[in-house]
């Protein structure tokens, strides 16, 4: 295809906002050259609330082109730009446009490399921009270096409700800035630090911020490193925080010993209603814990306890909660070495609940 048959590819369409995002897709060989971003972006100016150029390698100029166009548009609200290696330059002419641009709200800038710097570009927009609620800035290479600017970002901005940050390599010390920062957000509900290498100490940060955060409902801790000790902070903050709703400590290795301290406190939490506990060695012993903790707690709905180290007696705990817990919904217990006996124990609390989805 080459740029004129593409410019009358664009331009020809009866319904560009159905059909642009299924051509680019059907195309995506081609990817989008310059000229063909040049192109889209003139229709974007008019017409278009949702763009996916994912993906299409447009780089820091590509970006750059966008960016002019945002200045303009009134009518673009979702934009992604995963990965197009758009750089910490590119990411400078997205948050050049941040400040202006009245419709967006919600941008992925996942898998562009932007690092420290682009990082900074976006956090310097945030505080002015009054538009964007969703910001998604995966596997960027942030670093400690780039967290803090992101957290000063969120001391003053009042639109941002979601932010993903996972896979960025922020560490104890960028868990640090965001976890302070939280403690005067009011507006951010959903935080995914999924995968950064937090340790326990960063937990303890986090856990000190839910004590007095009031907005917080989504918190992803998921494959980090905060072991037993950090799911105690965790757990001891849950005392007494009343948002949180959906917890994943996922893949951090939290044991029999972290188990029992989560646990402890769904005895008396009142606002949790999904946790995910998969991939944390937890055997027989913190099942029990779990289990005797789901005779008393009214609010778990969803539990993932899936790839741990539980044994059939591990199960038999389980089960025995399941007959008089009547709020649990969905139940994952996938990927443990319960055997047939196990599976027997389940099958027969199910019997006598058959409330639960076991998935």
């Amino acid at each position: 295809m080459d740029h004129q048959n593409e410019l009358t590819l664009f331009c020809s369409m009866q319904n560009i906002s159905r059909r642009l995002n299924q051509i680019l897709s059907t195309y995506d060989r081609y990817r989008v050259s310059l000229l063909g971003t040049l192109t889209l972006l003139s229709v974007v100016l008019h017409t278009f609330s949702t763009l996916n150029l994912q993906r299409r390698r447009i780089g820091y100029e590509g970006a750059e082109r966008i960016a002019n166009a945002l200045r303009m548009n009134t009518t673009l609200t979702t934009l992604d730009l995963r990965g197009n290696e758009i750089g910490a330059r590119g990411a400078r002419h997205i948050a050049d446009a941040l400040r202006t641009n009245t419709t967006l709200t919600t941008l992925d800038l996942g898998y562009n490399r932007i690092g420290a710097e682009g990082a900074q570009h976006i956090a310097d927009a945030l505080r002015t921009n009054t538009t964007l609620t969703i910001l998604t800035l995966t596997q960027n290479g942030i670093g400690d270096e780039g967290a803090p600017h992101i957290a000063d970002a969120l001391r003053t901005n009042t639109t941002l409700t979601t932010l993903v940050l996972r896979g960025n390599g922020i560490g104890d010390e960028g868990a640090q800035g965001i976890a302070e920062a939280l403690r005067t957000n009011t507006t951010l509900a959903t935080l995914d630090l999924r995968g950064n290498e937090i340790g326990a100490r960063g937990a303890r940060h986090i856990a000190d911020a839910l004590r007095t955060n009031t907005t917080l409902a989504t918190l992803d801790l998921g494959t980090n490193q905060i072991g037993a000790r950090g799911a105690q902070h965790i757990a001891e903050a849950l005392r007494t925080n009343t948002t949180l709703a959906t917890l994943d400590l996922c893949g951090n290795e939290i044991g029999d010993e972290g188990a029992q301290g989560i646990a402890d406190v769904l005895r008396t939490n009142t606002t949790l209603s999904t946790l995910d506990l998969g991939y944390n060695r937890i055997g027989h012993e913190g099942a029990q814990h779990i289990a005797d903790a789901l005779r008393t707690n009214t609010t778990l709905t969803t539990l993932n306890l899936g790839s741990n180290a539980m044994s059939a007696e591990g199960a038999q705990h389980i089960a025995e909660a399941l007959r008089t817990n009547t709020t649990l919904a969905t139940l994952d217990l996938g990927y443990n070495r319960i055997g047939d006996e196990g599976a027997q124990h389940i099958e027969d609390a199910l019997r006598r609940n058959a409330s639960i989805n076991m998935v």
